[in-house]
């Protein structure tokens, strides 16, 4: 039952941003393909929830962990396309979390499970999920933001661009997901400063260090956008450093111990 659930999700993920991809090409903005984004959305989230039930705990592996993050990912822009035009990013992002599952249904991995049994590691744990995703969500606007700015200074832009929202309401939308990234990422902080005994014992010195790198330049940005109006190619530079160092901090760890040192 879980591999059918499996792929069913991997085929309306690739379905979906076939069809989007295909509205993009004729201007068009159907629903369909957002349709079957929900379908591959909450038959991946069954998939995880039956997993979960078996284990009586998450995988935290690294692929299972990174197949996580994109169905957060996922998830968190069809929410934010019930009230603002970001529906083109799923044609980054739906394939992403195809490919993820994919790997985790046919790369079995020794199983890394986390027995969380209180409220408090649970939260940290949630929260600096959450705050990645959103943060991944933002750094992929950015990009689009970088790619639509100079098309529509250097010559007519591409079609695809040319479906984008206007320029200023990209930019709206990019400081209004790192906000909330930044929000998360700051409870997540706190809460692993509280609740995390040995930083030292337990390997986290390193991602702690870049992840406060990563929230003060997420802080900076948004401070010298109400202050000083910073925007363009400053908010770009500034999403995707900080964005880089947390991606380091939370898949940096995984990537050599379990892939390369097979720890």
């Amino acid at each position: 039952m879980n591999t059918i659930l499996a792929n069913l999700s991997i085929c309306s993920y690739v379905i979906s941003t076939l069809l989007m991809a295909r509205s993009t090409q004729q201007n068009k903005r159907p629903r369909s393909p957002l349709y079957l984004a929900w379908i591959a959305v909450f038959t991946h989230i069954t998939y995880i929830v039956i997993a979960f039930e078996k284990n009586d705990s998450f995988n935290f592996s690294f692929i299972s962990t990174a197949a996580l993050v994109s169905l957060i990912v996922a998830l968190l822009l069809l929410i934010a396309t019930l009230n603002k035009p970001v529906e083109k990013l799923g044609i980054v992002i739906f394939p992403i979390a195809a490919i993820m599952l994919a790997l985790e249904l046919n790369l079995p991995e020794k199983p890394h499970l986390l027995h969380t049994h209180n409220w408090q590691m649970s939260t940290h744990i949630l929260t600096s999920i959450i705050a990645f995703s959103l943060l991944n969500i933002a750094a992929l606007q950015a990009i689009l933001l970088a790619i639509q700015d100079q098309q529509l200074k250097s010559h007519p832009p591409k079609r695809f661009i040319q479906s984008l929202p206007p320029l200023q309401t990209m930019e709206t939308l990019l400081f209004e997901m790192l906000g909330a990234g930044l929000f998360f990422l700051s409870i997540s902080l706190i809460s692993g400063f509280i609740f995390i005994e040995d930083l030292f014992a337990q390997h986290l010195v390193h991602k702690t260090v870049l992840s406060l790198i990563a929230w003060i330049i997420f802080s900076s940005l948004l401070i010298g956008r109400l202050r000083y109006g910073w925007r363009g190619k400053t908010a770009v530079r500034w999403t995707l450093s900080g964005f880089f160092l947390l991606l380091l901090a939370y898949f940096g760890s995984k990537l050599v111990l379990e892939i390369i040192l097979h720890r």
